[in-house]
């Protein structure tokens, strides 16, 4: 089977976009733009391993930021994009073995449309060379001095290039290494065209957005909510007094002079959330992923639980759009606490606090909560996943 290696090329600031945080580092539907990117590169099946450039320094921040994916060590650019790509063309060359194709494609289009790669790499079996692209649309006007146009540039025959852009691994390496001191090309497509060989156009789509300024992030953003579908989950959790414990309710210690008896550290509110996420995504429940009869969670704290079930979410290609938990006993009180517990929740499933509620009710001394036996909790999350 061929060998086909992505570098994926993150060492940029973002200028144009005009945040403190690069653009590809910036969160889009709870993900950052950056993992959009690998995955879109990876979603077909086609690609099997990405090359991270990056910025140096940022290494370990990219390679958590890709945990999980099939992602090579990342590797520091350059001052240029080209520098950026020929650092990472000269480290999939010091490996072996070299990969026969490679894909080059910006962190900051994290959208790749179905098809894109397929047809990038049917092309290489004539070409040594092929990227996306579409065909300008719009008329095209030179400006000259003061902001005046200077004439009408005809529109017949020119396209928009987009990435990821596919070449022969040998190829794109030589014309790296050929290229004259002072080049400086905006494409990779452009260093084989200097060095006379064929690249060849292949249909690209609208939908591949390179993130430059604020806007782009926007309608990016409402292009993949558009896709995602709403999944409601629900959950509920029982433990019981217990003297002796803490008290942990919704990941804060709450003082009292009893706790609740668990296995873990009994944190009802957010048992019952885990649940409601794990019932959104259709995967069971708490004890599924961790059982009580397993003794390495005997203590543990919840917090475990609820980091992953929103590493889940994420696995999913999903978010949280909100969560709910009410808290239904007669002690503690609940309400001197509560920002504390919305804060740690959102802390948790990496959210803002405004996604959390948390509240309390009694039973009205009815019930086994009512005469002070243990502490109830229920939860729902609504999730958004691709459909």
């Amino acid at each position: 089977m061929t060998r086909v290696t992505a570098l994926l090329t993150a060492a940029g600031h973002g200028a144009r976009f005009g945040a403190a945080t690069p653009k590809q580092y910036l969160p889009l539907l709870g993900r950052p733009v950056i993992r959009h990117a690998a995955e879109a590169l990876l979603a077909e099946g086609l690609v099997g391993d990405i090359l991270p450039v990056v910025a140096a320094g940022e290494e370990a921040r990219v390679a958590a930021l890709l945990e999980g994916l099939p992602a090579l060590p990342p590797v520091p650019g350059g001052a240029t994009r080209q520098a950026s790509v020929r650092a990472g063309l000269e480290a999939l060359a010091a490996r072996a073995p070299r990969p026969e194709i490679v894909l080059v494609h910006d962190a900051a289009r994290p959208v790749v449309p179905a098809g894109t790669v397929a047809r990038l790499l049917a092309a290489l079996a004539t070409t040594p060379g092929a990227i996306p692209a579409q065909p300008v649309a719009d008329t095209l006007k030179r400006t000259g001095p003061g902001g005046m146009i200077a004439e009408t540039v005809p529109r017949a025959g020119l396209h928009r290039a987009q990435t990821p852009q596919a070449f022969r691994f040998a190829a794109l390496l030589a014309a790296h290494r050929a290229a004259p001191p002072g080049m400086e090309a905006t494409d990779d497509a452009q260093l084989l065209e200097h060095a006379g060989a064929a690249v060849a156009l292949v249909e690209g789509s609208e939908a591949n957005v390179k993130i430059t300024v604020p806007e782009d992030l926007a309608r990016v953003e409402a292009a993949l909510m558009a896709r995602m579908i709403p999944r409601v989950g629900t959950g509920f959790d029982v433990h019981r007094i217990e003297a002796g414990r803490p008290m942990v309710l919704c990941g804060v210690t709450i003082p009292c002079e009893f706790g609740l008896e668990g296995h873990s550290d009994a944190d009802v509110g957010s048992h019952a959330l885990c649940d409601a996420i794990y019932g959104a995504l259709a995967e069971g429940d708490i004890g599924r992923w961790f059982p009580p009869s397993e003794a390495r969670w005997k203590g543990a704290d919840s917090a475990v639980f609820l980091r992953h079930a929103a590493e889940r979410i994420a696995a999913r290609g999903g978010m949280l759009a909100n969560a709910d938990v009410t808290l239904l006993c007669e002690r503690p009180r609940i309400g001197p606490h509560r920002d504390a517990m919305v804060a740690r929740l959102a802390d948790l499933l990496g959210v803002e606090p405004g996604r959390i509620g948390v509240k309390a009710t009694t039973t009205e001394r009815l019930g086994f909560t009512g005469r002070g036996e243990g502490i109830a909790a229920q939860a729902a999350a609504m999730l958004l996943l691709p459909g």
